[in-house]
Parts: structure tokens; C-alpha cells; sequence
């Protein structure tokens, strides 16, 4: 669905926006992510930075800064739970501030002067998860591809220019760039921290969509996003897996468990098995066989909705 949007009346009541991001052992990425909130056009109301319990000085840098045009709260983590468990924390504590929006980032993406404007000039709505979109800088492409359309037809781009000109269109999901109202919270509830990484994107939204809310995107508001290194696009039945080619071990894991973990609660057992087994051609046509064990453990820790941590995540990443 495409249309030409109803604005925002500016003798409404602002909404109270919150802008999120988790972050860990990496100071300058998030202090880039924290400068780019402070040059919006229209800035966040409060910023909240979930600290994975960081060993560089990440949080007492971003304590340090000076002259933002917004509060901030660095919530130092008692330990690492991952970007699910930082974003769940830091999601709780915005709506305990008193926010009406919680818009999602990472630490990583880098928005443009006026997204958080252009998000706001729509009229925004509770059950509607308004969201930017992201391009990745080096190539300009779409960082994740987008499925875009609504009653027209879905269709999967992954270029700015093939995204319909509008002020907003309807997309199936989206999880970087959103925002998140106090009523689709209170309906979902929180993120699932235990997650870790790479699941928090899908289940997510998934859970919003279950619950009757829907997705579109705002073309004109951006964050620059480094696009994953190696990405391929991998079909198996009909279905489109995006594997990256030489994943450390352990995004490897959290990303195949985790995925077998939803889909079998998604579309059940069958479903489950058919995605392991996506995953288990994909990975060793990709990587090679070598990697069979790690998929294994991935798959049958999945199996048994045995989340957290990794029993074996590296101890330099504790």
C-alpha cells in the first residue's frame, strides 16, 4: 500500500521519543551513533545505551559526552546478554521513562540529519511500526533486503531506487530504524533477551504481526548501516535464505538456533526440520563440511528452545 500520508498537525502533543541501541567494547562506533542523534533535525527526547558490561571504556565515553540536546542514560548491563538482552533492558527502562515511541538502532547505524523527522512528519499511528530504511555506504544498496508492497503484491528489493516513491509504504517486518509505540509494547511485551543475537530481528517483529499491528517504511528517512560482509542470497524450495560466508562460529550458532527456534514455533516441527536442513546444505555448500558439529549443536540447542548464552561463547566476548 502506497500512500501520500496524512502529516503530523503541529498543534498536536509531541510524542516522546526515545531512541535505543545496545553496544559493547566498541566506544567510538557508539559515540558516531550518539553524534548523529545530537545533528537530527529533530532530536530524540531521551537517549538510553544498553552496555554489555564493555572492557574498552565504552560506557565512561559515552558518559563523557558533553552538549547533547537530549538526555542519555548509559545502563551499564551486571552482565552481557547480547543485543536482544541490551535492547529488551534498555526498551523496558524507555517506557518506564515515560516514552510513547521507542525508536530501535544499532550501534552501527548512522542516522541521516532529518530521519527522525521525516519518521515524525507522518502521522504516526500505535498500531502501525512506522521504520527508515537503511543503506549500506559502501555499495548504496539496502543493507537487509525489504519486502515492500501490501495489497499490490510483495516484492523483494534490495535498491533505493526500486522502493515505490511515497511518503510511506507498507513492508512485511522491520527491526533497526523502528519505532515502536507504548501500546504495541504493552501488547507484545518485551523483547526476548534470551535470544542473545541474530533472532531478536525476526521473532520480534513476528510476535507484532501476530498480534494484529502492521509495518511500513518511510523512504525518506535513512541510517547508513554497514551491509554484512559476504552476504549471499540462497534459495532452498522456494524460500530465500541470506547466508554470510565466513560467520565467526558463534554468530553462526546464535543465528541457526535461533532461527530453528522460531520456525518451529511459527509453522512447527516440520517447518523446523526443513529449516535445518536449509541451513545444513546452505552453510556446508558454502563454507564446507567442516562447519557440521557447530551446525548440529546449533540445530539441537534450537530443538530444545535451549536459549541464553552460549555454552561456549568466546571468553574474549564474555
Amino acid at each position: 500500500m502506497e500512500t501520500s500520508a496524512e502529516m503530523n498537525d503541529p498543534m498536536d502533543d509531541p510524542p516522546r521519543i526515545v531512541a535505543i541501541f545496545a553496544t559493547m567494547n566498541r566506544a567510538a562506533t557508539a559515540l558516531a551513533c550518539v553524534n548523529a542523534l545530537a545533528a537530527q533535525t529533530r532530536s530524540p527526547d531521551l537517549v538510553v545505551v544498553a552496555d554489555n558490561v564493555s572492557a574498552d571504556g565504552t560506557a565512561d565515553a559515552l558518559k563523557g559526552a558533553s552538549g547533547l540536546p537530549f538526555d542519555m542514560i548509559v545502563h551499564r548491563m551486571t552482565e552481557n546478554r547480547g543485543n536482544a538482552g541490551g535492547v529488551e533492558e534498555a526498551m523496558n527502562l524507555a517506557f518506564g521513562r515515560g516514552a510513547d515511541f521507542v525508536w530501535i538502532l544499532d550501534d552501527d547505524s548512522i542516522p541521516r540529519a532529518d530521519a527522525l523527522g521525516a519518521l515524525l512528519s507522518v502521522k504516526l499511528e500505535p498500531t502501525v511500526v512506522r521504520h527508515a530504511i537503511q543503506i549500506d555506504p559502501a555499495s548504496g544498496r539496502l543493507t537487509w533486503p525489504m519486502w515492500m508492497g501490501g495489497k499490490k503484491g510483495w516484492r523483494l528489493v534490495e535498491r533505493p531506487e526500486d522502493i515505490l516513491k511515497c511518503v510511506w509504504v507498507e513492508t512485511r517486518a522491520s527491526w533497526t530504524g523502528s519505532l515502536i509505540s507504548r501500546q504495541i509494547w504493552e501488547a507484545v511485551g518485551p523483547v526476548n533477551g534470551e535470544l542473545f543475537i541474530r533472532g531478536e530481528d525476526e521473532e520480534y517483529p513476528w510476535r507484532i504481526s501476530q498480534a494484529g499491528f502492521s509495518f511500513a517504511a518511510v523512504p525518506g528517512a535513512v541510517l547508513d548501516h554497514p551491509r554484512a560482509v559476504g552476504m549471499i542470497r540462497w534459495k532452498f524450495l522456494g524460500k530465500n535464505l541470506f547466508i554470510e560466508r565466513g560467520l565467526a562460529d558463534w554468530k553462526l550458532y546464535y543465528k541457526i538456533r535461533n532461527m530453528v527456534w522460531l520456525k518451529r514455533r511459527q509453522a512447527g516441527k516440520v517447518a523446523a526440520i526443513t529449516m535445518a536442513l536449509a541451513y545444513v546444505i546452505a552453510i556446508s555448500s558454502i563454507d564446507g563440511i567442516d562447519r557440521l558439529p557447530l551446525i548440529r549443536e546449533a540445530v539441537r540447542d534450537g530443538w530444545l528452545d535451549k536459549l541464553g548464552k552460549w555454552s561456549r561463547h568466546p571468553a574474549q566476548l564474555a
